[in-house]
């Protein structure tokens, strides 16, 4: 109950400092999923937890089980579940380990998902060589609940029977809360036993029989038994409570002989719940529980001492008082100390590292003095970042997820963000999940202010009202200050960033010790928004829809090349310091975004992001499993050096595609809004061509991008 899994020891004074409240917060931080109100009678329940150590360890099981956990965490609040949305990282591609870390993770994300019959609509991928020893796999869910039928996780009311529900116990999964808060060493294949197996089968029926026993009004509080099993569950349900427990641990169903209560009480095993219901009507909730095939047995009461009392045999084997094990257990103030090397990469020197030529002029060609650098350089470069795994195509994941599942999913895999439609209303909600962590390892407080803002430009090019906020912060060891002054700064940049759009963070999950001896994972501050559309036909994706419409940039080209995937790609180099992040240069891209797409005049919107420019437009030209047929010809007027003018990866910028009649109202709409705009060109034929830097068929770049992330057997 004291490891960093949970009782957030060493983050829980710098999560203080996050914005948990506002107008359309119903639940913030402290129960299974944050909820947030969507009008209609309606919320939206949804959070995002890690997987990674048990995903390092058992690739398939251990990415399933994560994906299980976060979908009990949104179905014990009272609220079905629509969608998953996974984010993913990987060591260098080329590394042994990754082919099978991806397939295994992959697959095993899949197998759940479609199994338990939830779509996975979205989610990021990266590979980098400090997640060599230790990936990454962060799961949301989110789920649709009525406002008067949200459940939490409270052990109320003194002599209510405690009710085991679910899968039988084993001996899977102990240990595994203790097992992500330690740091990897050598033994790795040795730890199999501490993660968990997943059914998600049982899982479904779980669902089902859960909500179908809420209906009753028996139910006083629910909790999913995840990290830390019975233990957790029932020391926080009688935390927040204020109450006891008394169990007897041979009422507890098992599915292996001889286990010890030390067993049982930490086994992790799945597909299992812990509620409280009304005494008296006991049996009216077991019987729709066995109803369902479910093992369901009353294993405790609950009791009004504060004390935790565990029965094995007749005799007492726990006696404790339950405040100094949950609310009340310790809180480090970990020393804090910025790195020594900081200051060093953030130094950009772009002359020295540099191999492509540096001109200011707009319109750049060979007979200008540049020799043969010009096109090819940049065609050259851009190839290269098309078809590099951070960028290439995702479909060989995502086609592996059943995106489809109930028939709500508006929006398909493959544009800025998910869009589901909210049956019996005329609602829809986009989903998204971003975070650029080698900007956080340059600048962990502009990193993750970032990943706010790059989330919010995601669900406004969709069409959405960034509404709240889910967060997975990934980081390395916090004994070492300087792991700690990563994690501070991360929070204190989430912190303004949420506030400056008006997007609380209501619920989420902190992974420390993510790092093998003494190389530590990027700072990973993961975050999940969820935004709100009121009419769910007005969104948009990202593709330009037809020949002939006018290009127009949203927002300013600007000389910035820190962080870049092109520095990373092309020249091999991790340094500078984030693009300036101006909020209110951000806001007035949102309501100019939302005002064309509202009103029908933007017909295609994508943020520019990783890659830059000139990435982002072939993002827009090219569409897994559809002919690319829809080109580009652009020409931008900017004094800018020509690579960060390509492949520069300035904030607030999107691009958006309109009929050429309406290109000047759009126009006038963001000049009203403050917002810097300008036709930069004309969607058609069948080459991406930018100035005189970059002229490239279609067909070939689709080729590159499409084949920049296969993984096959060997």
């Amino acid at each position: 109950m004291w490891s960093e899994q949970s009782s957030y020891k060493s983050s829980k004074i710098h999560l203080k400092k996050l914005p948990t409240t506002g107008a359309f917060v119903v639940q913030g931080p402290g129960e299974n999923a944050g909820i947030i109100d969507i009008g209609d009678g309606l919320c939206v329940a949804f959070k995002m937890e890690s997987h990674n150590h048990p995903s390092f360890i058992e690739p398939f099981q251990g990415a399933a089980t994560g994906v299980g956990g976060i979908l009990r965490d949104v179905f014990t609040m009272g609220a079905r579940p629509i969608a998953n949305l996974n984010s993913l990282r990987f060591g260098a591609a080329d590394h042994p380990k990754t082919p099978h870390l991806l397939k295994g993770v992959v697959s095993g994300i899949a197998h759940y998902g479609n199994c338990f019959g939830v779509p996975t609509v979205g989610g990021e991928v990266y590979f980098d060589e400090c997640y060599n020893g230790n990936i990454l796999v962060n799961a949301f869910a989110a789920g649709i609940v009525k406002k008067e039928e949200i459940f939490k996780g409270f052990a109320s009311g003194i002599g209510n029977p405690v009710i085991y529900i679910g899968s039988k116990t084993g001996r899977d999964g102990i240990h595994g809360a203790t097992m992500a808060s330690d740091v990897f060493g050598g033994g790795n294949e040795e730890r199999r036993p501490t993660v968990q197996v997943g059914d998600p089968f049982t899982e479904k029926l779980l669902l089902e029989a859960c909500l179908e026993a809420m209906k009753t009004g028996a139910i006083v509080g629910i909790q999913d038994m995840g990290a830390a099993g019975l233990t957790s569950s029932s020391f926080e349900m009688a935390s927040r409570a204020g109450t006891g427990i008394e169990m007897d641990l041979d009422k507890v169903p098992l599915r292996e002989e001889g286990m010890t209560p030390y067993e049982i009480m930490l086994s992790e095993s799945q597909e299992r719940m812990l509620a409280v219901v009304q005494k008296g009507r006991e049996n009216e909730v077991l019987d729709i529980l066995k109803k369902w095939d479910l093992d369901a047995e009353v294993v405790g009461i609950v009791t009004n001492d504060g004390h935790m009392r565990v029965r094995k045999g007749g005799e007492i084997v726990v006696d404790l008082p339950i405040a100094p094990l949950v609310h009340a257990a310790p809180v480090y103030e970990r020393p804090i100390k910025r790195p020594a090397w900081q200051d060093k990469v953030q130094k950009l020197d772009l002359k020295k590292i540099m191999q492509v030529p540096v001109a200011p002029s707009p319109h750049p060609s060979p007979s200008r003095g540049e020799g043969e650098g010009g096109g090819a350089i940049y065609n050259s470069a851009f190839k290269k970042l098309i078809s590099s795994p951070n960028i290439a195509s995702k479909a060989w994941i995502y086609r592996q997820y059943d995106h489809m599942i109930g028939t709500d999913t508006v929006v398909l895999p493959g544009s800025d963000a998910a869009v589901l439609r909210i049956k019996g209303t005329n609602k829809g909600i986009a989903l998204t999940v971003d975070c650029n962590s080698r900007w956080c390892y340059l600048d962990p407080y502009w990193g993750a202010a970032h990943a706010i803002a790059e989330n919010a430009r995601n669900l406004v090019a969709s069409g959405a009202t960034p509404r709240a906020v889910t967060d997975c912060l990934n980081f390395g060891n916090p004994e070492r200050p300087e792991i700690m002054w990563q994690f501070e700064q991360a929070c204190l940049g989430l912190s303004e960033a949420c506030r400056q759009f008006e997007t609380p963070i209501v619920s989420g999950n902190v992974s420390l010790y993510n790092e093998t001896g003494k190389e530590a994972i990027y700072p990973t501050p993961v975050c999940a928004m969820v935004g709100v559309l009121e009419d769910v036909t007005k969104h948009a994706t990202q593709f330009f829809k037809g020949e002939g419409d006018a290009i127009i940039l949203l927002g300013e080209n600007t000389d910035e090349l820190g962080g870049s995937e092109y520095l990373k790609v092309i020249h091999n180099k991790v340094a500078g310091t984030p693009p300036v992040l101006d909020f209110a240069r951000e806001k007035s891209l949102h309501k100019v975004t939302l005002t064309g797409i509202a009103r029908g005049i933007i017909k295609s919107a994508h943020d520019v992001s990783v890659g830059g420019l000139a990435v982002a437009l072939a993002e827009c030209c090219l569409r897994e499993g559809r002919n690319p047929v829809i080109g580009a010809a652009v020409e931008i007027n900017a004094n800018l050096r020509h690579d960060a003018l390509l492949f520069g990866e300035a904030a607030a910028r999107i691009i958006v595609s309109c009929s050429p009649k309406d290109a000047d109202l759009l126009l006038t709409i963001a000049k009203s809004f403050g917002c810097p705009a300008s036709v930069i060109g004309t969607s058609g034929g069948r080459n991406l061509k930018i100035n005189d830097l970059i002229d490239i068929g279609l067909d070939e770049i689709y080729n590159l991008w499409i084949g920049g992330l296969l993984i096959t057997d060997h």
